[in-house]
C-alpha cells in the first residue's frame, strides 16, 4: 500500500495538496492551525459506528468476520464484539472502517 493511500486521502489530488502542506509545514513556511485546516479537508475524517452499521458495512463488502478483520488487521473476535455493541473500534481500525464505509474494502486492499 502507498503512502498516499495508506493516510486515507479523500482524493489523489487532495494526497498531493495536503503532502506539499506537511512538507511547507515541517519548513515552517505553514503554522499549526492552517496545518489542521489542511487536514480537515483532505484526509477521510473518522466516523464513529453503531454495531449495526459495522455489521451492515461488513454484509455489504460480503465478506465474513474473519476476512473483515484481516483486511482491518484486527482478530475476528474484535470484530465480533463491534457488532454486538459490546466494544468501539478505536485508533486505526476506525479510520480503515471510515475508509472502507466512504470508497468499500477495496481502498484498503
Amino acid at each position: 500500500m502507498s503512502k498516499l493511500k495508506a493516510r486515507g486521502y479523500r482524493s489523489d489530488i487532495k494526497a498531493a495538496i495536503h503532502e506539499t502542506a506537511l512538507d511547507l509545514h515541517e519548513a515552517g513556511l505553514i503554522d499549526k492551525q492552517t496545518m489542521r485546516r489542511f487536514d480537515q479537508s483532505c484526509l477521510t475524517p473518522i466516523r464513529k459506528f453503531t454495531a449495526e452499521e459495522i455489521r451492515a458495512l461488513r454484509e455489504r463488502e460480503q465478506v465474513s468476520q474473519t476476512v473483515f478483520a484481516a483486511y482491518l488487521n484486527v482478530t475476528k473476535d474484535s470484530v465480533s464484539q463491534w457488532e454486538r455493541g459490546d466494544k468501539r473500534p478505536a485508533g486505526p481500525a476506525a479510520k480503515l472502517l471510515s475508509i472502507v464505509a466512504e470508497r468499500g474494502l477495496s481502498a484498503i486492499a
